[in-house]
């Protein structure tokens, strides 16, 4: 009896909830119309005077004309004869006046059925002014009071316009000097000899004023408010003139192989007002290890014949006293100053970086914490990777001045984390003392896990959080002592609790390692999701010796039970286990591997293949503000790109310009590469042109027009920033990291692209 009455009850709700139904008893929906745009247009994006198709479709209706109307600005024109599915055209009001495009009226579109006026579809409509970003944002240019070749040098700037799908042509204006003096020697598109795209703007430093003096915009015809004071929707790029973009004091390092074997070099140069630099190194090659040897002689040439950018390429004379290891360096330089360098004296392959000294910053007087990744060989020649923390406790006593150290440390020695430095179950805690040295540099003096020595030059930042100090690290041990090394300290924010919950966010991977016997490279890119819980989500890309994987989704649908995850360690000091890699796609699945990570920060830090061979090692960082919303109007720009580091001595170090445009002209339409790239064997540079694309997540690709010997690249979005309005943002992607994705090529590197 109680089962027929729940049969009752059931049948009984179901008739209450239910609407009309067919003969059949099947509920049939009410009529509805749904008003759209073409799917490349964003209704809440709609720039002045924009014409936009919009289609009526009637579902649920024996009838499907339609009457249109429109409350607001603009005008709407419904096509007659009625079509099927219903259309009309929305013109976009012009920027009479700076209110005019951002009305608090905004239009709405209105569809009614004409046989049962009742029924109607809406679609409200946002009008927006048209954004412009010119890039590069900030950066130094050489003037005609330069030394040299420091005379007149000419730096490209491109413009943007937002919505992506509003008219890329602009009116630029370059003005020298608080009195907004027209620049001496500025072009921008069909007034440039030869004519460039509308997007192109060339300036050769010919003014004289000081500072940030030079500014550059760009606004397009359609929207004349663009760079008014309020609203203000373009962002200016300001220069500074200077007598060379090479000046001051900086920290460098250095890794690579010469005909010998593993080579490295960390230090510090300055380069004086006439242009001379010198400065002192530590150096690790086959001659053993050798430290504080004076650099004298030493110069920089920016190169006149790089048509891509000749404010930006150079090259970098740092001779040694000794005369042992690399002395000329292929350079290119961001555009706050950042120097990424290749060796080009012929007498080895491998790359490195200069930024400016932070030295005065760090006395050793402060506890501060900081996390580090070290790479290089053991005595044997296998690859070795450390991960770890130090900890100073800002307390120097005695003569000279000495501190304490203590932290933690990983260890693959070519694949075994149970090794000689680390024996034990890592991570092996660190003790020790720290030093300041006659040149400036500090010593660290390591007693466990085993005796260890290292130097380390004060890089570029701060203490804050956002823009971190950064120390340049290498290993003062014989070889036949220690593991031969050199990597980065970075330092830890410290308001952190370093917990499972404190990584929730978007994070790029840049990894490198050898593949099969170590005589070829092991590299990839993973653009991975945190959810503050331990699930670890997203895509990689990888050349292991040639086997390409290619936008590798983690996990796989087949996963239930994900694998990829994340762990804390239990005293939260920063050290986590993620799992990565791996090959989801494969029958049978290849499972991911171990990685250790030393937290830096949120979504930050240096990470160690805890047991392959490969021993991979590189970095994480956050992706930046754009995090899932990339488009490819970020990416136009100027950029210094250059190898990272190298997974086995045939890799063929690279550094480039890259000038990656929107809309461009000639065999080359819209989202177009151009630039010089150079590599050890090539002083001279090789011209190339192609195309590039990227997917919303910010993963996309470089294709070769020309030479045809150029790799295929992928790129990962790595940092974005310059969001200039919350109606409509613009934000220029600061820097994306590229990997060579030939099966050509069983030696591809990593490669850091920052404008």
């Amino acid at each position: 009896m109680k089962n027929c009455l729940l049969a009752v009850a059931l049948v009984s709700l179901a008739l209450a909830v239910g609407c009309a139904k067919g003969g059949n008893g099947v509920v049939t929906p009410p009529p509805s119309i749904d008003i759209t745009t073409p799917s490349a247009v964003n209704s809440n994006a709609i720039y002045p005077t924009q014409s936009v198709l919009l289609t009526a479709t009637v579902s649920n209706s024996t009838t499907t004309a339609v009457t249109w109307s429109l409350s607001g600005p603009g005008t709407l024109t419904p096509v007659t004869p009625a079509t099927t599915p219903a259309t009309a055209t929305y013109v976009a009001p012009g920027c009479a006046s700076q209110t005019a495009c951002i009305s608090s009226t905004q239009p709405t579109i209105t569809a009614t059925l004409a046989s049962d006026t009742s029924i109607t579809g809406t679609l409200p409509i946002t009008v927006v002014d048209i954004t412009t970003d010119v890039s590069p944002f900030t950066l130094s240019v050489g003037t005609t009071g330069g030394t040299g070749g420091n005379k007149g040098l000419t730096q490209q700037f491109t413009a943007v316009a937002v919505p992506d799908y509003a008219p890329q042509t602009f009116t630029w204006t370059c003005t020298a000097g608080g009195s907004g003096n027209s620049c001496a020697n500025f072009c921008s598109g069909s007034e440039c000899d030869p004519p460039i795209a509308s997007g192109l703007a060339i300036y050769t430093a010919n003014d004289s004023c000081s500072g940030s003096c030079v500014q550059i915009s760009a606004i397009t015809p359609l929207d004349q408010t663009g760079c008014s004071t309020n609203p203000k929707n373009c962002t200016i790029a300001k220069a500074s003139l200077v007598t060379s973009r090479v000046s001051g004091t900086y920290a460098f390092q250095f890794s690579g192989y010469d005909a010998h074997g593993f080579v490295a070099v960390a230090g510090t140069f300055t380069v004086a007002v006439n242009g001379s630099i010198s400065g002192a190194e530590d150096q690790l090659t086959s001659s053993g290890t050798a430290t504080s040897i004076s650099i004298a002689g030493g110069s920089y040439t920016p190169t006149q014949n790089d048509a891509s950018n000749s404010n930006n390429a150079g090259t970098l004379i740092l001779p040694p006293a000794n005369g042992i290891g690399p002395d000329q360096y292929q350079v290119v330089v961001d555009g706050v100053g950042d120097i990424e360098m290749i060796e080009s004296d012929g007498n080895g392959t491998g790359s490195g970086i200069a930024q400016t000294s932070s030295s005065k910053l760090f006395t050793g007087t402060t506890a501060q914490t900081y996390a580090f990744g070290f790479t290089g060989v053991d005595s044997g020649g296998k690859r070795v990777g450390y991960a770890g923390l130090m900890g100073f406790n800002g307390q120097l006593n005695g003569n000279p001045p000495t501190g304490a150290l203590s932290g933690l440390i990983d260890v693959n020695d070519g694949g075994q984390s149970s090794n000689s430095v680390c024996s034990g179950t890592p991570p092996c805690t660190v003790t020790g003392t720290y030093t300041q040295n006659a040149n400036g540099s500090w010593h660290l003096a390591l007693t466990s896990p085993v005796s260890m020595s290292f130097d380390f030059f004060v890089g570029s930042g701060t203490t804050s959080a956002a823009n971190p100090l950064t120390f340049y690290a290498v290993s003062t041990d014989p070889v036949s002592t220690n593991p031969a090394v050199s990597g980065t300290m970075v330092l830890q924010d410290s308001t952190k609790t370093y917990n499972i919950a404190a990584f929730k966010g978007t994070s790029v991977s840049a990894l490198t390692g050898t593949a099969g016997s170590g005589a070829n490279a092991n590299v990839s890119l993973v653009l991975g999701t945190t959810d503050g819980n331990g699930n670890f989500s997203g895509l990689f890309d990888q050349n292991n010796g040639g086997t390409i994987l290619s936008s590798v989704q983690f996990p796989s649908a087949s996963q239930t039970t994900s694998p990829y995850t994340y762990a804390a360690s239990s005293t939260a000091n920063g050290r986590y286990v993620f799992q990565m890699l791996g090959n989801p796609t494969a029958t049978p699945i290849v499972a991911p591997l171990p990685f250790v990570l030393y937290a830096s920060g949120a979504n930050r830090g240096f990470l160690l293949d805890q047991s392959s061979s490969s021993v991979m090692t590189g970095t994480m960082n956050p992706q930046g503000k754009g995090s899932g919303i990339f488009a490819g109007s970020e990416l136009p720009g100027t950029y210094a790109a250059a190898t990272t580091g190298s997974g086995s001595s045939a890799v063929d170090a690279i550094a480039a310009n890259l000038l990656l445009t929107w809309v461009n002209t000639g065999t080359c339409t819209s989202e177009c590469v151009n630039g010089t790239q150079y590599d050890s064997a090539d002083s001279a540079g090789v011209t190339l042109a192609g195309t590039y694309t990227i997917q919303v997540a910010g993963n996309g690709t470089i294709a070769p027009v020309s030479p045809a010997t150029t790799p295929n690249y992928v790129i990962y979005a790595l940092d974005t920033s310059g969001c200039t309005s919350a109606q409509n943002p613009v934000c220029a992607l600061q820097s994306f990291l590229m990997m060579d994705v030939d099966k050509t090529n069983p030696n591809a590197s990593i490669i850091l692209a920052q404008q």
